[in-house]
């Protein structure tokens, strides 16, 4: 697939992005964590991007990483995410 500057990539550069933020919280399978890592590092633009949002979430982690949200609400979030997940994969797979 094209990349930004008009570069093949295996994964899509907006698939890529969308994705940042779970490849930064170990939060995707290995293999989709491997798939984002390769084309990381063959796309400048992302990148540059995935730099930003590296530097975004570092700082938040700085400001905020003391503070834990409660039991319940991160067993809420996690069930929720976990329903999502199924539902991507799940639609991944259709024809």
């Amino acid at each position: 697939m094209s990349g930004v500057n008009g570069e093949e990539h295996e994964a899509d550069c907006s698939e890529v992005l969308e994705e940042v933020y779970l490849y930064l919280d170990l939060e995707c399978s290995e293999d989709r964590r491997a798939l984002i890592q390769k084309h990381l590092d063959e796309c400048s633009g992302c990148l540059r991007e995935y730099g930003i949002e590296h530097e975004v979430k570092a700082l938040v982690a700085r400001c905020c990483g003391a503070e834990k949200a409660p039991t319940e609400l991160r067993e809420r979030l996690r069930l929720k995410l976990d329903q999502l997940e199924i539902q991507v994969e799940t639609r991944e797979y259709l024809p």
